[in-house]
């Protein structure tokens, strides 16, 4: 196996003593025999299972986490969202929630936005994953809410939403586009409508109590940036990039 330092997105607006949190980009291949070049990360894709491993190995070393301290999401575009409290591959979820010290939040991505949640003050973590399904379904809503129940308040959570489409690139159907309010859909620019999805969820965001300098929205557009992979321009070819989150042993 190869080896390099990864070129992650780090979150700024979390208490870095209190919360680890990064965001993988497509990268480098650090095995041969690959399908699918870069740091591909999910196992829902054309990849060799063994290439997959390897990857998410080279990715615990490199942020220091043992793999079995890291919780991985075998995602399905829904809104249920579990609380953890060890590491491994649950099914058909499409976030985590947790509360302990030491543990990794694992959400792949590759077009979807990645949303990672903090209450440093609490010691309360979440990371879900919102493509339109799961934003329409209210998943960033139903974070807060667990996250509430934990004790955190929504005054304190810190959010970061990943690279993801952008508005320009999410070109969708109105059977799709009519799911959401028409402040987020552009049906005047293009010849179908196109929805902002970074925006919507920023709108939840704030509609549930976080506070706007609180949120941090990453620019980047998934499908427009070879850094990143993206299903819709790259199909089965693509592979997944993940946000992590994880609570410090220090809080």
């Amino acid at each position: 196996m190869k080896s390099y330092q990864p070129d992650f997105i780090k979150p700024s607006v979390f208490d870095s003593e209190a919360i680890s949190s990064w965001f993988t980009k497509r990268g480098e291949s650090v095995q041969d025999n690959f399908k699918i070049r870069g740091l591909n990360l999910g196992f829902n894709t054309e990849e060799n299972e063994e290439i997959v491993k390897g990857n998410r190995n080279f990715l615990a070393n490199s942020i220091s986490t043992p793999i079995s301290d890291i919780a991985f999401a075998d995602q399905v575009h829904g809104n249920e969202i579990i609380e953890v409290q060890k590491g491994g591959i649950y099914e058909n979820i499409d976030g985590f929630i947790t509360t302990e010290k030491g543990l990794a939040l694992a959400i792949q991505v590759a077009d979807c936005a990645a949303v990672l949640f903090g209450d440093s003050k609490a010691g309360v973590i979440s990371a879900v994953h919102a493509g339109w399904r799961g934003a329409e379904a209210d998943i960033v809503s139903k974070a807060i809410q667990k996250m509430v129940s934990l004790n955190a308040d929504p005054k304190n959570i810190k959010v970061f939403i990943s690279p993801c489409i952008s508005q320009k690139q999410f070109e969708v159907g109105e059977e799709v586009a009519g799911k959401f309010p028409d402040e987020f859909v552009d049906r005047k620019s293009y010849s179908k409508p196109h929805i902002d999805i970074k925006k919507f969820i920023e709108f939840q965001l704030l509609s549930a109590g976080i506070l706007e300098e609180n949120i941090e929205i990453h620019g980047s557009c998934t499908f427009s940036e070879s850094d990143y992979y993206s299903y819709r321009r790259d199909g089965n070819r693509s592979g997944r990039m993940m946000g992590i989150i994880k609570l410090n042993d220090t809080v």
